[in-house]
């Protein structure tokens, strides 16, 4: 078969197998998605930026996490609206290979934003007297550049190894959006080196930072089970249970599609696809309805904002 470079060539993007002849009914959950991560994170944002005493660390890493998460669904937004509304599933290789670039350094940033708030859980919960001299606004500004930067750097070598590789066939993906493994499958050339680039920042990113949770919250459990008081013990953990919610929901798609990419060669790919839009779509919008229900300081904002007309808004819920 010849080669032929993907210079001025397209590839093109999947759907759900076997649901095209529904495609615009599928848009319209899907603009419901966008919309409501879009609301969400942006409310999150101004609830904290405009509230003085959500000024503290918890809120600011919750802050990153909500651009995170703003930045994921922008990422997904452009291939996936035009495939289900319009039926437009060719991609240039050029756009192709930078949307893989943000959605992929759009996730590690969510992974290492998950990991410093459960840095921060640990250290509000085992050092409660230094938690504000301890977490300082450089150090929390420090911990943010270098998220950014750990994740762009890893990634920008990524979309330019790919760009050097010849492709050829049908160049059809099999996702609603461009991903390194399955842009590199399609290429016609040895792809060894891309394969344990692409392996070597998963591990050094996703699975280190998953390893690292872990083990913040078995010296949380192990601090949390040294205090005498049931009911403190009860409400340390409660501070904890809104990231559990976040790390679980971005985890668990991701570990349920690696074990089916290896293990399960013979599951439907339809599932492939739910499960990859669960690991992208559903974190940014379900994010802020976590911390908005567990946080009585962001539900007790959020009511002045709807409540405009002047009257307090008392709730008598715990955080």
């Amino acid at each position: 078969m010849p080669h032929s470079n993907h210079s001025g060539t397209s590839f093109f993007l999947t759907g759900l197998p076997g649901l095209e002849h529904v495609r615009v009914w599928i848009s319209i959950p899907l603009c419901a998605m966008y919309v409501a991560s879009l609301a969400g994170n942006s409310l999150i944002l101004w609830v904290v930026r405009s509230e003085p005493s959500l000024h503290q660390p918890m809120y600011y890493f919750l802050s990153m996490l909500a651009v995170t998460d703003l930045g994921l669904s922008a990422s997904t937004l452009p291939s996936m609206l035009p495939i289900y509304m319009l039926g437009a599933r060719e991609v240039a290789v050029d756009v192709c290979l930078a949307q893989l670039f943000f959605i992929h350094t759009f996730s590690i940033m969510e992974s290492s934003v998950l990991l410093t708030m459960a840095f921060d859980r640990f250290v509000a919960i085992s050092n409660p007297l230094r938690y504000g001299t301890i977490l300082t606004s450089s150090r929390i500004a420090g911990l943010g550049l270098a998220i950014v930067v750990r994740s762009v750097g890893l990634h920008v070598p990524a979309p330019v190894m790919l760009k050097k590789l010849p492709y050829c066939g049908k160049r059809l993906l099999s996702h609603s959006y461009c991903l390194h493994p399955d842009v590199m499958k399609l290429a016609c050339a040895d792809t060894r080196v891309n394969s344990a680039y692409g392996l070597f920042v998963v591990l050094s990113t996703l699975g280190l930072d998953s390893v690292l949770i872990v083990l913040s919250y078995v010296l949380i459990l192990q601090t949390v089970l040294s205090i005498a008081s049931k009911a403190e013990r009860l409400k340390a953990l409660n501070t904890c249970v809104s990231h559990i919610c976040s790390v679980l929901l971005f985890y668990t798609p991701m570990i349920g599609l690696s074990m089916i990419h290896r293990f399960g060669k013979r599951a439907s790919p339809c599932i492939r696809v739910l499960l990859s839009y669960l690991h992208f779509l559903t974190p940014p919008v379900l994010n802020p309805v976590v911390y908005t229900i567990k946080t009585k300081q962001i539900r007790w904002r959020m009511a002045r904002v709807f409540w405009s007309n002047g009257s307090v808004v008392r709730d008598t819920q715990g955080h």
